[in-house]
């Protein structure tokens, strides 16, 4: 898997550019749930959440997984895994790859509909996406609320998710992205620490701590 999909999948948790194409009506009970988790995290000042990305191709094709942990301050971000980071200070993004010892640097696009971590645990379902409540399961411990999501825009590669809210503590617990080329992938959140002290410099990318690193600047 290249790069272990983290460009392309897990910043959006599931990105979708491009406006909704139409739009029905969704279940009132999930966006309740949904509007829940969205409240909670616009009321934190700073988020740490240690997660597993789980990936599995078509037909079992191919399985892998990985522990990353993400740092969330406003629309900040940190995105580490072993051997990528991505970060945000929302003007500036660096996305560094450990292999071959690069980081490539974009401008921040203020306009873009792209999913950021920061969007992901607020109202990113209103404007793309449909929704139904599915059930709750008891899983760990927990009884999560498991909410499906259908994108408005049906030619998007990604055609469906489950995102499973923990009932008790308001929080995204878990989500699968399901794509058409049969492609799944869960990503589980193992720990959720809110307010905790992160310097502004969290979300910037200093060269001198990465010795001998080739900058390609984009902006």
């Amino acid at each position: 898997m290249k790069k272990f999909v983290l460009t392309g999948m897990l910043l959006s948790g599931i990105i979708f550019s491009g406006m909704a194409q139409s739009k029905g009506a969704s279940d009132p009970k999930a966006k309740t749930v949904l509007d829940g988790v969205s409240n909670k995290f616009k009321s934190l000042k700073t988020v740490v959440a240690n997660f597993i990305l789980k990936v599995e191709g078509a037909n079992n094709s191919v399985s892998d997984s990985k522990k990353g942990t993400v740092y969330l301050k406003g629309a900040k971000y940190k995105v580490t895994l072993p051997g990528q980071e991505i970060i945000s200070d929302n003007k500036t993004s660096w996305t560094y790859a450990k292999d071959v010892n690069e980081v490539t640097v974009n401008t921040v696009d203020q306009s873009s509909s792209a999913m950021t971590p920061a969007k992901l645990f607020t109202n990113f379902y209103d404007k793309d996406y449909l929704y139904k409540l599915d059930g709750e399961t008891t899983e760990k411990g927990k009884v999560l609320q498991n909410i499906e999501l259908t994108p408005t825009d049906k030619s998007k590669n990604v055609f469906k998710v489950i995102v499973s809210v923990d009932k008790k503590n308001q929080s995204i617990a878990k989500m699968k992205v399901f794509e058409k080329n049969g492609n799944h992938y869960t990503y589980e959140i193992t720990n959720f620490t809110p307010n905790t002290n992160l310097s502004d410099a969290t979300f910037t990318f200093d060269a001198k701590n990465y010795p001998g690193v080739e900058v390609v600047d984009l902006r």
